[in-house]
């Protein structure tokens, strides 16, 4: 009996770790430090960082980089796409502000952390799912590629630590509210009238829009019908979605700021 109790016991515990892994990784670390150190500014269509206070914790953020890079190729497949891809943006998100804290407290933007040769964005640094990788080679490889997730949203979750890119959400990013998650992050950044405004007969739009055209052509209208199905966001009247639609209103890509999010 003590023998089947054992073995019943062992099961049980395979069973509750199986779930577990199922349900993704436990991101507690990385949102307490999103909540303590992101600061929502400009009615939460923006974020500033304090790299500051994320330093001066940045042991829990390597505990936590260390928890992701322990993720085995197996226990990802068992994942839903959605935990997958929230799996990707936070360590996406995680190993950019990593980044940031890798160089001068002084930077005033990401683009110093590369060289002549080789962009930040390039450099392999991030240990996932037993490869050494880029943040190029999360985003334009494993969430964008051929065998990736094809969601335009991402675009909105990514942050790339600086003042032009879309907000550091102050929370992590879960399979559960991804959907939701996504839907707030697109939401916000187009109403950030500092990225995308309507002047005169000019929808000027963020650079992002111009970098991955194709991704938001989701209905065979190109760029042009993504924006007007976003009419609410970027503040259209009816009149002029129909005139963005016939391509009456031009759009125009706005330079990138690339001064780092830092708040003050």
């Amino acid at each position: 009996m003590r023998v089947l109790a054992s073995i019943s016991c062992a099961l049980a515990l395979c069973s509750f770790a199986h779930l577990a892994s199922a349900a993704g990784l436990d991101n507690a670390a990385w949102q307490g430090l999103l909540q303590r150190h992101v600061q929502v500014i400009n009615d939460g269509n923006a974020s500033q960082v304090d790299y500051r206070g994320m330093r001066a914790e940045q042991p829990l953020l390597r505990e936590y980089l260390a928890s992701t890079a322990a993720v085995s190729q197996v226990e990802f497949a068992a994942w839903s796409k959605a935990e997958q891809l929230a799996f990707l943006i936070n360590v996406y998100n995680a190993s950019t502000v990593a980044l940031v804290l890798s160089g001068d407290s002084q930077i005033s933007s990401i683009k110093e952390l590369g060289s002549l040769l080789r962009s930040p964005w390039k450099q392999r640094f991030i240990n996932l799912l037993g490869e050494t990788r880029s943040l190029d080679d999360i985003e334009q490889t494993m969430i964008r590629g051929k065998q990736g997730y094809h969601e335009s949203r991402i675009h909105f979750a990514l942050n790339c630590a600086s003042i032009g890119c879309p907000a550091l959400r102050n929370e992590a990013y879960t399979g559960a509210a991804l959907d939701q998650q996504l839907n707030d992050a697109q939401q916000h950044f187009l109403a950030d009238r500092s990225r995308n405004r309507l002047t005169g007969q000019t929808l000027q739009v963020s650079s992002i829009f111009k970098w991955y055209g194709a991704d938001f052509d989701l209905n065979g209208q190109g760029l042009g019908g993504y924006l007007a199905s976003q009419a609410e966001a970027l503040g259209l009247s009816p009149n002029q979605v129909q005139q963005l639609l016939d391509e009456q209103i031009d759009i125009e890509f706005l330079d990138y700021d690339w001064q780092l999010n830092r708040a003050p």
